[in-house]
């Protein structure tokens, strides 16, 4: 077997199979044992697999020479070491002595022939990182120069995520808003200014899922699922990822795959909870051959909701089939993942501030619990100058998309290789949702705002009446326990896409002037996108699963004459979007790890990208559809059949130099220079095909740190400075008294410093402790926005002003008991925020909160565990954002006592049932 250490090639520079190395290894068959030795040596072994994997091999739990442990594992076991080198050992199986009765049917003399050496594929380092690096060779975390948070599969499965975007909350520097749901949420990193995955890759075995992380709505997380087909993940914080791959500024989340070749086995898992939640995940994964491996794996889910619409909120899953075949020179890989899911889309909820800015549930709507969606807005007729369409919100965010993934390796002697991968993404997303708009109000205030434009169309208008749209029954206070009504829009979005993404990478190894492994790559994307929205405005009654509500124009006689509204709808059409769009990318890059001298290694990188951005936008205007019953069909924007033309390209350069002393074996001190440029996205003209405010982004990165790792303990500081420079922010407000959206972009700066500490360290007794923190201090700088006030412009000044929805503070604690020779583990997790706020201006705060989450782990058998997960056990009313459309420059904050914000969810429990064998 080539059971050697780094995951996919044997080391350039490996350990010296001489130097003493601590081996921890439990007792088991032999192959896995050498795997073992292979890995906590960085030593490439070769062995006979099948004649290993039959044999047993015993515990060791000390330090010597890899030859040393060789010696004594290898005891009566058949096999012997033939070759040993400071980076391979070949074993072969020994030699049998002759026997009296059976003498050898060879020429007399001849030497015994030793049974052919049959390879088997390489087996993953846990502990060496392959993500954002030139080489595969192995490097302690203490080597590096850059910030990585590795999640293995036991922590994937002991913190019970609820989306992809929560395990970004175990990475330090990272703010996450997971109150989306399980897709279309944000990530943030060390004070980027920017929302959704713009500014964080998303990988699978190294290869983006979606090359632009930040397309309109169209975020990373909408067509990434995590289930048992995932073996690790790698989180990069900064560091090189802005140099293998594309729009990664703030680091890039890595998730490494099972395959049936170096994972064999299977494994099942059922997992209940509220809101009848059901999920069942499955991996199957056998060795066909000594080279050749096959899986399968996948899940499906359904689920009632976080947050109880009245429907179906979640349901599908994914599946996933690879084939692998690796001979230690040649490895290929092919696998198809299919997701076909629909996920309900959480939204701002409505909520009131107190006095002195606490925030509390407005009475007859739950903030933890409730939703403004519901069967009342679950299917409604939605009238377009086309005709009449049923607008289905149950169907969410829907995802049929289809990946295919190759990948292959050629090596090239002893210190070089040609890497190939591939991905084909085909499919389509559709993205419905009820997103609500400005914010609540009595009643009968929202009467006596639009009287006037009811008087105008209706001049008999004596008085106006809010009725519910499907009864015609009068709204009451009473009736909803508030008073209160607010907009919202019925937002569809149809973006079917085809996407392709190449990369071809030459690495070598070479001694000049100390050590080098290098790396030169060539990405290439190609990616299709149509892009049809369409919007619809409501006006609703404030409870959970609201009710659509009409306004009628009633005579002096009390008798109807006319409706601001139609079926509830306030307008249709009141946004209209379609476009085609083609972004080609083009980007080399090189880099190269250097060893300049034992305890000193430099890590340099640069990239060159291209974009060219072609397609067209269609134009639109209103058309009044005839009804003079309603104001709601007078002004629905549609098509105009004018094109506008998408002709676009930008190119920039990203360089990177690191450097990493290493005082000794269990200390790594580093620090890094960063520069960026980053490129506009082909969305980025999707509503202003023609806009020339849209540039390459200057970005500076600059990081220091210190990695401690001690046998009972360890820790990691890193200190950062973040500046992002001309970079464009638009503020896509809508406004309630048009129906429409109005936009203004704004240029200017920003800058962050900050600390960055993550660490463990084993207590007394079964007692550990997990801690990471962030403290940053994120700033606008040379921002400056013009607001009318009295048809009169007046300039506001937000330099100096905190990035918005950033928290300042975020500390995660995290007690563990482990009992039962370690069967049992429970954990309890603190998490902390401080205040952020949800404007530029910084009107609108959003208070600080923390949360206590529980997790409970037991191995029952060998084969069968079992885990509970319980989130927000306090049912803390935390708030993540605010309300995008109130205006992202300046929400009114200020003296307001309702608004809208996405607030965590309630209270969760959930349990799993998981066997292997």
């Amino acid at each position: 077997m080539c059971g050697f250490a780094p995951p996919l090639a044997a080391p350039a520079r490996a350990a010296s199979a001489e130097r003493s190395v601590r081996f921890d290894i439990p007792a088991q068959n032999l192959a896995a044992t050498l795997d073992q030795i292979a890995r906590q040596s960085g030593v490439q072994i070769l062995y006979p697999y099948t004649l290993a994997a039959a044999r047993r091999g015993g515990a060791l739990h000390a330090r010597m020479t890899v030859r040393a442990a060789l010696d004594r594992m290898l005891r009566g076991s058949g096999l012997t070491v033939v070759r040993v080198t400071d980076r391979l050992v070949i074993l072969h199986a020994a030699a049998a002595a002759p026997s009296p009765l059976r003498p050898s049917s060879g020429p007399r003399g001849a030497m015994p022939t030793p049974p052919p050496l049959v390879t088997a594929p390489p087996r993953p380092l846990e502990d060496i990182v392959v993500t954002g690096r030139a080489s595969e060779a192995p490097l302690d975390e203490t080597e590096l120069s850059y910030a990585v948070t590795r999640l293995d599969a036991a922590a994937l499965a002991r913190k019970g995520p609820q989306s992809t975007a929560d395990l970004f909350k175990q990475v330090p520097g990272f703010w996450v808003e997971a109150t989306g749901g399980e897709a279309s949420n944000n990530v943030r990193s060390r004070g980027i200014p920017t929302d959704g995955y713009s500014s964080v890759a998303l990988l699978e075995d190294g290869l983006p899922v979606q090359y632009d992380g930040g397309l309109g709505y169209l975020n990373t997380d909408q067509i990434y699922r995590v289930d048992s087909t995932i073996d690790r993940a790698e989180a990069v914080r900064g560091g090189p990822s802005a140099i293998f791959m594309a729009n990664a500024p703030g680091g890039s989340l890595n998730f490494i795959t099972r395959t049936g070749l170096r994972h064999p086995g299977y494994t099942l898992s059922v997992t209940g909870g509220g809101s009848g939640y059901q999920r069942v995940d499955g991996f199957a994964g056998a060795r066909i051959a000594p080279n050749l491996g096959v899986s399968l794996g996948g899940f499906y889910r359904r689920d009632d909701g976080l947050r109880d619409p009245g429907y179906r909120a979640d349901q599908g899953g994914q599946l996933r089939a690879g084939i692998d075949y690796d001979d230690g020179h040649i490895r290929l890989a092919f696998n198809v993942k299919r997701l076909d899911d629909r996920v309900i889309l959480y939204l701002p909820v409505p909520l009131r501030f107190e006095g002195r800015g606490d925030v509390r549930a407005i009475p007859g709507f739950d903030p933890l619990r409730d939703t403004l969606a519901g069967p009342d807005t679950e299917h409604v007729l939605f009238k377009t100058a086309n005709g009449p369409r049923d607008f289905d919100l149950s169907k969410g965010t829907r995802s049929r998309i289809t990946f295919y993934t190759l990948s292959g390796r050629l090596g090239l002697g002893d210190r070089g290789a040609l890497e190939l991968n591939a991905r084909l993404r085909t499919g389509d997303t559709l993205r419905n949702g009820l997103f609500p708009i400005g914010r609540p109000v009595a009643g009968g205030d929202y009467l006596a705002s639009v009287l006037p434009q009811l008087t105008a169309a209706y001049p008999a208008t004596a008085t106006a009446a809010l009725r519910y749209a499907d009864t015609g029954a009068p709204f009451q206070r009473d009736g909803n326990g508030n008073g209160l009504v607010v907009g919202g829009n019925l937002l569809s979005v149809r973006m079917p896409m085809t996407e392709f993404i190449g990369d071809a990478r030459l690495t070598r190894s070479m001694d000049r002037f100390g050590h080098h492994d290098i790396a030169l790559g060539l990405t290439y994307a190609d990616t299709r996108l149509d892009f049809a929205r369409t919007i619809g405005t409501v006006l609703l009654d404030v409870r959970g699963q609201a009710r659509r509500l009409d306004v009628v124009a009633l005579d002096a006689a009390g008798r109807r004459i006319g409706a601001l509204t139609d079926g509830g709808f306030v307008r249709y059409g009141s946004l209209f979007d379609n476009v085609s769009i083609r972004a080609s990318n083009i980007a080399i890059y090189a880099a190269d790890e250097w060893k300049i001298a034992p305890r000193w290694r430099i890590d340099l990188g640069g990239r060159w990208e291209r974009i060219r951005i072609g397609g067209g936008a269609e134009g639109s205007m209103p058309v009044d559809l005839g009804d003079p019953a309603t104001l709601a069909d007078n002004a629905v924007l549609t098509g105009n059949g004018v094109i506008a033309p998408i002709r676009r390209a930008f190119s920039g350069v990203n360089g990177t130099i690191g450097l990493n002393f290493r005082p000794s074996q269990s200390t790594g001190l580093f620090m890094r220079l960063t520069r960026i440029a980053r490129l506009p996205g082909a969305t980025d003209f999707n509503s202003s095909p023609n806009r020339t405010d849209d540039a390459v982004v200057p970005i500076t990165m600059a990081e220091a740190g210190i990695i401690l790792s001690r046998p009972h303990w360890r820790l990691s500081a890193v200190g950062y400075g973040t500046r992002f420079a001309r970079l464009p922010f638009t503020d896509f407000r809508f406004d309630t008294a048009s129906n429409a959206y109005v936009e203004r972009t704004s240029i200017a700066d920003t800058s962050t410093i900050g600390l960055e500490l993550a660490g463990h360290a084993d207590l007394a007794g079964p007692l550990a402790l997990d801690a990471q923190a962030t403290l940053q201090d994120p700033r606008y700088r040379n921002f400056s926005y013009v607001e009318l006030v009295g048809a009169q412009p007046v300039t506001h000044d937000a330099t100096g002003n905190q990035l918005i929805r950033v928290p300042r503070l975020s500390l995660r604690l995290t007690p563990s008991l482990t009992l039962l020779a370690g069967r049992l583990r429970v954990d309890t997790e603190f998490t902390h925020y401080s205040a952020r706020f949800s404007d530029i201006a910084n009107t609108q705060r959003l208070p600080p909160y923390s949360l206590v989450n529980v997790n409970v782990n037991a191995k029952i058998t060998d084969h069968l565990a079992f885990a509970f997960h319980i989130t927000n056990l306090t049912n803390t009313l935390g708030l993540t954002e605010g309300n995008p459309r109130a205006g992202a420059f300046d929400a009114g904050g200020s003296g307001i006592s309702y608004f809208l914000a996405r607030p965590e969810f309630g209270r969760t429990l959930r349990a799993t049932l998981r066997a292997s064998w």
